[in-house]
Parts: structure tokens; C-alpha cells; sequence
């Protein structure tokens, strides 16, 4: 999707010290946006906390050990 925006030069000067070998703003802003989607998926997953609950018989180490 092609999209013209205006971005804060400052905010963008900033983002490139701490980016990792990144070289272009487009790049720098797609990491961005995938950075921010893999956040909010954690927070999402967080709000889960609590609301699960699991059979009696449920056994996490037997699925770790491929049992």
C-alpha cells in the first residue's frame, strides 16, 4: 500500500539510533509497524491472564516431552 505521510524529523532521527543496520525510512517504519503488532498481540495474550482454566487431568510436562 502506498502511502504519502508526514513524519516528526526529530522522532525519525531518533528511531535510526537505535534501529540495527536499518538504512531507509521505509524500512525503518516497517519494522516499526511490525514491532507494534507484535506488542499488541503480547498485550493481547496478557489480558488472557486469569481467564483460562485447564482440565484436572491436563499434564504440561508430558506435552513438552512430545508424550
Amino acid at each position: 500500500m502506498r502511502t504519502n505521510i508526514v513524519l516528526d524529523d526529530e522522532l525519525v532521527r531518533e528511531a535510526f539510533k537505535y534501529s540495527d543496520n536499518i538504512k531507509t525510512k521505509r524500512d525503518l517504519i516497517q519494522t516499526a509497524l511490525e514491532e507494534y503488532v507484535s506488542i499488541r498481540k503480547r498485550k493481547d495474550l496478557r489480558e488472557l491472564r486469569g481467564k483460562i482454566t485447564f482440565q484436572e487431568d491436563y499434564d504440561y510436562k508430558a506435552m513438552r516431552e512430545g508424550s
